[in-house]
């Protein structure tokens, strides 16, 4: 295909794309860099937006800049994108850090005692913009995925390492098993006596993603003791000890629930900003479950993870929007908010916000959500059935606000375009 050509398909689909992202009222985005072959390279997506070459050092203003170019491409102010979605790097955090919007002072406000105030023209003209940033870039959003990676590879390992309790078993049970999965992925006569004593494949890990970690315990842990020991001594390593794979036991029981929510949190169809909150909230609720009948070894784990959960995630926990985004969801409501006092602190946020959007007639109700399969997920998220509505009439703020709790969890009751508005604003940002 001719240079030419490609071009003007490039042309096309990036015109398309900005008719498509124009139509939208509100737009969340993701960006990453990342490097191959020795080059470094920008993607951003809502759909595929851009991935370009990213030429020199990864600073946090030359990441601002490139962001910049590539939201005014395609029309995306800040009014539109309602947050970008990156990981924790330094160099990304500070970017959004040093050019987020700011409040602009109200015009009214008098100045003194109503006398004119003089600002020198000189000192205006030449002031030194890059101090101050000519760019401003959307609401930034961490990427939770990784930050929750960040506290399996951090904080859990610190403390298994930590604990005098644990640390002599928590290093020889993975380093048996790390010679374990070398052992049987890289030798065929191992992998042959693996399939003498088990019918499935042990599961290699992968560095970048702590999940793989935890299937690949998990899948050691499904094998009885005696036939672990039988492969180890047919491929003459060490033999697992009974505190060695009690100690695994217990951390996948743990652990658990985590991968759950990291499987949640880094889907591709259905990961909205507003299954964050619940998310977490079943997840430290489900850990401190597993607080009971431990044994000395990981007494203790559940809390670290508690806590690590609610310092990391101390500026989305119980933040306005990232309650607004979670109640506006239908799936979730206010199903997963426990304590009555919260309850009508959210109500009364989303009550408020409806108040304060733009007001016009009534739209027909949303259609049902179609009803997907049984999952993993729906295990993870058990809440009380809550009463069904009955009316399917326009209705005030209020009153649809009171409604919106009452009905089953995966319908929609939205009838009025306040709430159909909040929906998008709130909660259909990615995680």
């Amino acid at each position: 295909m001719s240079l030419t050509w490609r071009y003007l398909l490039h042309f096309s689909a990036c015109t398309e794309l900005k008719k498509t992202l124009d139509a939208q009222q509100y737009v969340s985005t993701t960006a990453d860099i990342w490097s191959a072959n020795n080059k470094s390279f920008m993607g951003v997506t809502k759909a595929a937006i851009a991935c370009k070459r990213f030429r020199g050092r990864h600073t946090y203003d030359a990441i601002t800049t490139e962001l910049e170019d590539i939201f005014s491409q395609y029309g995306l102010t800040n009014d539109k994108v309602t947050a970008c979605v990156m990981d924790n790097g330094s160099n990304f955090k500070k970017a959004f850090k040093e050019h987020q919007q700011q409040q602009v002072e109200s015009k009214e406000e008098v100045v003194g005692d109503g006398e004119v105030e003089f600002t020198d023209l000189h000192s205006v003209l030449t002031a030194d913009d890059t101090q101050h940033g000519l760019c401003v870039l959307p609401p930034h959003h961490r990427c939770a995925a990784q930050t929750l990676n960040l506290i399996a590879n951090n904080e859990v390992v610190n403390w298994l390492v930590s604990n005098p309790e644990s640390r002599a078993v928590y290093r020889s049970a993975t380093a048996k098993c790390s010679v374990l999965w070398t052992k049987a992925s890289r030798s065929t006569v191992a992998s042959e006596c693996l399939e003498e004593v088990s019918d499935r494949k042990l599961i290699v890990t992968t560095v970048t993603r702590w999940n793989s970690f935890y299937n690949a315990y998990a899948r050691i842990t499904e094998m009885p003791l005696t036939d672990i020991n039988s492969l180890c001594t047919q491929l003459q390593i060490k033999c697992m000890n009974d505190r060695e794979y009690q100690f695994l036991k217990e951390c996948c029981a743990i652990m658990k629930p985590f991968t759950v929510a990291l499987d949640i949190l880094q889907g591709e169809d259905t990961c909205f900003y507003g299954t964050l909150q619940p998310t977490l909230e079943v997840l430290m609720a489900k850990t401190l479950v597993m607080k009971n009948g431990l044994s000395q070894m990981t007494t203790g784990l559940p809390e670290v993870i508690v806590g690590a959960i609610k310092t990391r995630f101390a500026t989305t926990i119980d933040s306005k929007d990232a309650l607004l985004a979670a109640v506006s969801l239908p799936k979730f409501k206010l199903r997963w908010v426990k304590e009555e006092a919260r309850r009508d602190h959210i109500k009364f946020l989303l009550t408020t916000e409806c108040h304060s959007l733009t007001t016009e007639e009534p739209t027909a109700l949303m259609p049902d959500a179609p009803q997907p399969a049984a999952t993993s997920e729906d295990d993870f998220f058990s809440f009380d059935v809550q009463p069904n509505a009955t009316a399917d009439v326009p209705m005030s703020v209020e009153t649809e606000v009171s409604r919106l709790w009452k009905g089953p969890g995966h319908k929609c009751l939205y009838t009025s375009v306040n709430f159909t508005s909040l929906l998008w604003l709130y909660a259909t940002s990615v995680v």
